[in-house]
Protein backbone atom coordinates (compact mmCIF):
# COMPACT_ATOMS: atom_id res chain seq x y z
CA UNK A 1 0.00 0.00 0.00
CA UNK A 2 2.01 2.57 1.12
CA UNK A 3 5.83 1.23 1.08
CA UNK A 4 8.90 3.57 0.53
CA UNK A 5 9.24 4.47 -3.26
CA UNK A 6 12.99 3.53 -3.79
CA UNK A 7 13.13 6.54 -6.72
CA UNK A 8 11.29 8.97 -4.40
CA UNK A 9 13.70 8.15 -1.29
CA UNK A 10 16.78 8.69 -4.47
CA UNK A 11 15.56 11.96 -5.35
CA UNK A 12 14.90 13.23 -1.78
CA UNK A 13 19.10 11.96 -1.05
CA UNK A 14 19.45 14.80 -3.65
CA UNK A 15 17.27 17.21 -2.64
CA UNK A 16 17.65 20.21 -0.48
CA UNK A 17 16.43 21.13 2.82
CA UNK A 18 14.00 23.51 2.22
CA UNK A 19 12.49 22.47 -0.82
CA UNK A 20 11.87 18.97 1.45
CA UNK A 21 10.03 21.14 3.82
CA UNK A 22 7.91 22.65 0.64
CA UNK A 23 7.17 19.20 -0.84
CA UNK A 24 5.82 18.04 2.58
CA UNK A 25 3.69 20.62 3.12
CA UNK A 26 2.42 20.84 -0.45
CA UNK A 27 1.91 16.53 0.15
CA UNK A 28 0.33 17.52 3.59
CA UNK A 29 -2.26 19.95 1.90
CA UNK A 30 -3.68 17.56 -0.28
CA UNK A 31 -4.86 15.47 2.53
CA UNK A 32 -5.28 17.90 5.66
CA UNK A 33 -8.99 18.19 4.58
CA UNK A 34 -9.65 14.75 5.74
CA UNK A 35 -9.15 16.18 8.93
CA UNK A 36 -10.25 19.74 9.12
CA UNK A 37 -14.08 18.60 7.83
CA UNK A 38 -13.92 15.48 10.63
CA UNK A 39 -12.30 17.68 13.44
CA UNK A 40 -12.98 21.56 12.51
CA UNK A 41 -12.22 22.73 15.88
CA UNK A 42 -9.06 20.98 16.51
CA UNK A 43 -6.59 23.17 14.48
CA UNK A 44 -3.38 20.93 15.69
CA UNK A 45 -2.23 19.00 12.46
CA UNK A 46 -2.68 22.93 10.98
CA UNK A 47 -0.86 24.51 13.33
CA UNK A 48 1.95 22.15 12.52
CA UNK A 49 1.99 22.71 8.76
CA UNK A 50 2.00 26.46 10.17
CA UNK A 51 4.87 25.81 12.05
CA UNK A 52 7.06 24.56 9.43
CA UNK A 53 6.22 27.47 6.89
CA UNK A 54 7.56 30.19 9.66
CA UNK A 55 10.84 28.22 9.28
CA UNK A 56 10.85 27.82 5.99
CA UNK A 57 9.74 32.07 5.66
CA UNK A 58 12.24 32.80 8.24
CA UNK A 59 15.11 30.39 8.86
CA UNK A 60 14.50 30.39 12.85
CA UNK A 61 14.58 26.74 14.12
CA UNK A 62 13.61 26.18 17.98
CA UNK A 63 13.93 22.40 18.26
CA UNK A 64 11.15 22.67 21.24
CA UNK A 65 8.69 24.58 18.81
CA UNK A 66 9.09 22.26 16.23
CA UNK A 67 8.91 19.20 18.75
CA UNK A 68 5.75 20.28 20.72
CA UNK A 69 4.11 21.01 16.93
CA UNK A 70 4.77 17.55 15.94
CA UNK A 71 3.67 16.03 18.81
CA UNK A 72 0.98 17.27 19.00
CA UNK A 73 -0.35 16.66 15.68
CA UNK A 74 0.18 13.17 16.64
CA UNK A 75 -1.47 13.38 19.32
CA UNK A 76 -4.38 14.52 17.59
CA UNK A 77 -4.09 11.67 15.37
CA UNK A 78 -4.55 9.42 18.47
CA UNK A 79 -7.26 10.86 19.48
CA UNK A 80 -8.70 10.21 16.28
CA UNK A 81 -8.85 6.91 17.64
CA UNK A 82 -9.37 4.05 14.61
CA UNK A 83 -7.34 3.70 11.53
CA UNK A 84 -9.11 6.67 9.04
CA UNK A 85 -8.16 8.75 6.66
CA UNK A 86 -8.61 11.71 9.10
CA UNK A 87 -5.71 10.08 11.44
CA UNK A 88 -3.75 9.74 8.36
CA UNK A 89 -3.62 13.15 7.44
CA UNK A 90 -2.67 14.26 11.17
CA UNK A 91 0.10 11.67 11.56
CA UNK A 92 1.47 13.41 7.49
CA UNK A 93 1.27 17.11 9.57
CA UNK A 94 3.26 15.72 12.19
CA UNK A 95 6.36 14.24 10.11
CA UNK A 96 6.09 17.14 8.01
CA UNK A 97 6.83 19.99 10.66
CA UNK A 98 9.53 17.60 11.70
CA UNK A 99 11.33 17.96 8.19
CA UNK A 100 12.89 21.05 9.74
CA UNK A 101 14.78 19.05 11.90
CA UNK A 102 15.34 16.13 10.08
CA UNK A 103 15.06 16.87 6.00
CA UNK A 104 13.78 12.55 5.46
CA UNK A 105 10.69 13.36 7.43
CA UNK A 106 9.64 14.45 4.55
CA UNK A 107 9.04 10.71 3.14
CA UNK A 108 7.31 10.01 6.12
CA UNK A 109 5.20 12.80 5.72
CA UNK A 110 4.25 12.02 2.04
CA UNK A 111 3.77 7.89 3.03
CA UNK A 112 0.93 9.06 5.58
CA UNK A 113 -0.71 11.39 2.98
CA UNK A 114 -0.53 7.85 0.70
CA UNK A 115 -2.02 6.11 3.82
CA UNK A 116 -4.61 9.05 3.96
CA UNK A 117 -5.59 8.98 0.27
CA UNK A 118 -5.47 5.33 0.19
CA UNK A 119 -8.01 4.75 3.58
CA UNK A 120 -10.61 7.58 1.44
CA UNK A 121 -10.69 5.82 -1.34
CA UNK A 122 -13.06 2.78 -2.11
CA UNK A 123 -11.52 -0.89 -2.00
CA UNK A 124 -11.93 -0.96 -5.24
CA UNK A 125 -10.05 2.36 -6.20
CA UNK A 126 -7.65 2.46 -3.47
CA UNK A 127 -4.40 1.14 -4.69
CA UNK A 128 -5.11 3.42 -8.15
CA UNK A 129 -5.21 6.35 -5.95
CA UNK A 130 -2.27 5.87 -4.17
CA UNK A 131 -0.22 5.04 -7.18
CA UNK A 132 -1.71 8.21 -8.70
CA UNK A 133 -0.67 10.09 -5.65
CA UNK A 134 2.53 8.87 -5.46
CA UNK A 135 3.23 9.88 -9.27
CA UNK A 136 1.97 13.37 -8.30
CA UNK A 137 4.51 13.67 -5.13
CA UNK A 138 7.92 12.03 -7.25
CA UNK A 139 6.87 14.85 -10.42
CA UNK A 140 5.90 17.58 -7.93
CA UNK A 141 9.35 16.91 -5.92
CA UNK A 142 11.00 16.78 -9.37
CA UNK A 143 9.86 20.26 -10.41
CA UNK A 144 10.44 22.03 -7.24
CA UNK A 145 13.86 20.49 -6.96
CA UNK A 146 14.26 21.98 -10.47
CA UNK A 147 13.05 25.57 -9.37
CA UNK A 148 15.74 25.67 -6.30
CA UNK A 149 18.55 24.46 -8.15
CA UNK A 150 20.94 27.41 -9.22
CA UNK A 151 21.26 28.07 -12.96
Amino acid sequence: MTHKDEATVELVRKTDHKTLAIWAIDCVERVLPYFEKKYPEDHRPRNAIESLHAWIDTGVFKMSDIRKASLTAHAAAREVGEDNAARSAARAAGQAVATAHVPTHSIGAANYALQAIHRAASPLDADAAVAKEREWQYQHLLRLGERSSPE
